[in-house]
């Protein structure tokens, strides 16, 4: 009975690394994202223009990303706020994905598409730990 207890604290582990992991890269590209959306450069304003949004509403948007990337990383010492950050971040992106498929862009579908595979791995594997 031990060994089954072993490999069951050993695969918990591997887990948690893998939260760790996936949950750094996600807020570390979160938190590149938003410094873009603040920076308001004219090329970073006009791929937003370009789905819909309106230029004004980049700084809340960065907000929501700075947001969800510390509840990731909050997310690590207590597993509700690092859950709820990850399904905020899901719709997040989902939404980011219509916008683009919506306005006919596929051109910049890829970055969302892969930052919403993220964050459906954070959300999963920070579940699983608990």
């Amino acid at each position: 009975m031990p060994t089954l207890n072993l490999n069951i604290c050993l695969y918990c582990l591997i887990v948690f690394v893998a939260a760790v992991v996936v949950n750094a890269v996600l807020a570390a590209l979160l938190a590149g994202s938003a410094l873009r959306k603040l920076s308001h450069r004219e090329e970073v304003v006009e791929t937003y223009v370009r789905v819909g949004v309106p230029p004004d509403k980049l700084d809340y948007l960065a907000v929501i990303l700075l947001a969800g990337a510390a509840g990731l990383l909050l997310g690590l010492l207590w597993a509700p706020i690092g859950i709820a950050a990850g399904a905020g971040l899901v719709c997040y992106f989902v939404l980011a994905i219509a916008a683009h498929i919506r306005h006919h862009d596929q051109r910049h579908l890829a970055t969302p598409l892969v930052i919403e595979v993220l964050a459906v791995a954070a959300l999963t594997l920070r579940a699983a730990t608990l």
